[in-house]
């Protein structure tokens, strides 16, 4: 069987036609499409997948049950992005191992850099949310940016095809990191912390959650590490991994001063 990415795209846009989405009926300004435009570089022909790429699922919970959220769009985008990303890495660094190559991936794909990404391309002023919950979050929750940014790879991915999806990630998601040097930059602080540990030959780091509030949909973790029952710095964020890197960041900055 051929699984080829042509044939991956063209499943899903059949996927798509036997659905009976009510998205249409959704309110969404034309200028937004206008403004989508200029975003992606490209002009849209199924308008209603672009609407889809920003409803928040907690939009479903007060409106018709047919609606879709964007959550199966996310997951295609995700695809779509660790795809092209990879390929990108591959070519520009051909002498380098992979673990390298892993490693500036996950700095591009991250929720934090997605959610930046998001940010400066004013995604939040899209995305459609349940009338209970504040439109400010739109632009202060990385997770809903980030989130947000993977549907509308992949709405674009479904509407235009893979060479204008490339031509969108390698321009606000790639290019940037690469010109700033950030992928150079580790920011694994967990695996800092624990070389450090070892060798000063303290016991090794354990992560404990020490609070969890807000929402489902927009979760805050706080997270202390401990290093022979000491506590050596505390995290606060939207995942618990998250949470766990800013606290070893903080232990990090404690040992490195005694």
């Amino acid at each position: 069987m051929d699984f080829s990415l042509s044939r991956l795209r063209d499943f899903f846009i059949s996927q798509k036609k036997n659905q009976t989405p009510q998205n249409s009926q959704i309110s969404f300004p034309s200028d937004n499409f206008t403004k989508l435009e200029k975003i992606l570089g490209t002009t849209i022909n199924d308008k209603n997948i672009y609407v889809e790429a920003f409803i928040h699922r907690s939009y479903l919970e007060e409106n018709d049950q047919f609606v879709i959220s964007n959550e199966r769009l996310e997951y295609l985008g995700d695809s779509v992005l660790n795809l092209v990303i990879g390929e990108f890495l591959f070519n520009k660094f051909p002498k380098e191992e992979e673990g390298f190559l892993t490693k500036v991936r996950a700095k591009m794909v991250n929720r934090n850099a997605l959610s930046s990404v998001a940010e400066n391309i004013n995604i939040g002023d899209f995305i459609i949310l349940s009338s209970n919950i504040p439109k400010s979050i739109t632009h202060n929750s990385k997770s809903i940016l980030a989130d947000a940014l993977e549907a509308l790879i992949g709405a674009l991915y479904l509407d235009k095809g893979i060479e204008t999806c490339r031509s969108f990630i390698i321009k606000n998601i790639v290019d940037p990191i690469l010109n700033e040097g950030e992928h150079l930059v580790d920011e694994n602080y967990k695996s800092q912390l624990l070389e450090l540990a070892q060798a000063n030959k303290l016991a090794n780091p354990v992560y404990h959650i020490v609070n969890e509030e807000g929402p489902h949909h927009d979760k805050t973790f706080t997270v202390q590490v401990m290093i022979a029952d000491k506590v050596f710095g505390k995290g606060i964020g939207k995942s618990k991994k998250e949470a766990e890197q800013f606290a070893a960041k903080k232990a990090l900055e404690k040992l490195q001063k005694q």
